[in-house]
């Protein structure tokens, strides 16, 4: 995959996310070790949030090191595949958060709070998405 694509997705996906679940310090760790030195080289007058500091390394990413560049990879597969956990809860979860949480706003939790507020009356598919989810963390 270029690393273009690559820095574009990273950027897209963890924009796009109010909140990710616990591999978030994870992921962050893995990409501030791994990219360490492009950090301290090209990017360190960069001012963080906005997707800044990925632009940082597309900018510079001729320079990359193998490090860098498997810690990106490493992080967007991460990423990814909470987004794909995070779907197929919220696809089964729809007719409940329309049921339950229609007047929460989304954002910070809230839906999952609400959703929380009403385990005991979920659909079975809900609360068993949520359980999988749960117990992949």
């Amino acid at each position: 995959m270029n690393i273009k694509i690559l820095l574009l997705m990273a950027s897209v996906i963890a924009s796009g996310l109010p909140t990710i679940t616990l591999a978030e310090d994870d992921i962050l760790g893995a990409v501030e070790t791994g990219c360490a030195t492009e950090t301290e080289t090209y990017c360190s007058q960069v001012s963080l949030g906005e997707g800044r500091l990925l632009a940082c390394y597309y900018a510079h990413e001729d320079k990359l090191s193998s490090d860098c560049v498997i810690a990106l990879y490493s992080a967007i597969e991460t990423l990814n595949a909470e987004v794909r956990a995070l779907t197929h809860v919220a696809n089964e979860c729809i007719d409940d958060i329309d049921k339950y949480c229609a007047n929460t706003e989304p954002g910070d939790g809230r839906i999952a709070k609400c959703l929380g507020y009403h385990s005991d009356e979920l659909s079975e598919g809900c609360s068993t998405a949520i359980e999988g989810y749960l117990g992949a963390e």
